[in-house]
């Protein structure tokens, strides 16, 4: 617990310095493409543009998905994938990838995969705000239901970060961690709702098992949040209490590694 709150009064004591940095690393992740930053919506819309051809018109045949048309539910489904994705690979190697200057820093190593999960929530916002306007073209106009959205990006974050301080540290520790987490990134892209759902009736064992990715419940949110459906937080509470008590586990357990070897990452490069 100790470690839990050391590392929690580091992330509020340096919030400035996170901001910073990750609008430093932001800009130069993009500096060497002439279009910069763009790449970031033009490559998403390209796959999300992929996917609906193959599903929408080849597996699904223009079927209606969880009461929707195919592409509406894509969109608001996986926005939040192409934050997921990148900013849990990026921050599991933030830390061993920047060993060279760790000598030299002056604030705690605790906000390295802080800065470079927040960094890519920029760019999730502009994704977000193109997403947001597509759905308004086929239909899918912001209704009061959108007013849960922040509270699901921040759920998002705390999770990101939480699971961060744990593959961060131990990829430190054992380089193979990287590409661990890597393969379990394109296991879980198939394991969250974003291409497919399963019927609850027909399937309910397998949907309780899938329930307990945490990223299920993200989905679902921002789906309920962009396609006014439901107070999904409030009408799933249990769910809800779990996907919480998951993200404080994961906190506990990143916190007391990385406190514990961070003295010794040095020993590692």
């Amino acid at each position: 617990m100790s470690a839990a709150w050391t590392v929690l009064k580091e992330q509020i004591n340096h919030f400035y310095l996170v901001r910073r940095l990750s609008a430093y690393e932001m800009k130069s992740a993009n500096s060497g493409n002439y279009l910069g930053i763009l790449w970031e919506i033009i490559n998403p819309m390209i796959q999300i543009a992929i996917f609906w051809f193959v599903f929408g018109f080849g597996i699904f045949n223009r079927e209606k998905v969880d009461g929707h048309d195919f592409l509406p539910w894509l969109m608001a489904g996986i926005v939040v994938w192409f934050f997921v994705n990148p900013a849990t690979t990026q921050a599991s190697k933030s830390i061993y990838s920047r060993l060279a200057m760790v000598s030299k820093m002056s604030f705690p190593m605790s906000v390295i995969p802080t800065y470079v999960i927040v960094a890519k929530l920029y760019q999730h916002f502009m994704l977000l705000g193109v997403i947001i306007v597509l759905l308004a073209t086929t239909g899918y106009f912001p209704t009061v239901y959108i007013i849960q959205l922040p509270y699901y990006i921040l759920a998002v974050l705390i999770l990101l970060v939480s699971f961060g301080l744990i593959t961060s540290t131990l990829a430190t520790i054992i380089r193979d961690v990287q590409n661990m987490v890597t393969s379990l990134m394109r296991i879980l892209f198939y394991l969250t709702p974003i291409l497919w759902v399963l019927d609850a009736k027909d399937h309910p064992l397998i949907v309780q098992i899938m329930k307990l990715n945490p990223l299920y419940y993200i989905v679902e949110g921002y789906r309920a949040s962009l396609l006014g459906e439901s107070w999904y937080f409030i009408e799933n509470w249990e769910y809800t209490m779990y996907f919480w008590l998951v993200v404080i586990v994961f906190f506990l357990i990143g916190s007391s590694l990385h406190v514990k070897f961070r003295d010794r990452f040095v020993d590692f490069k």
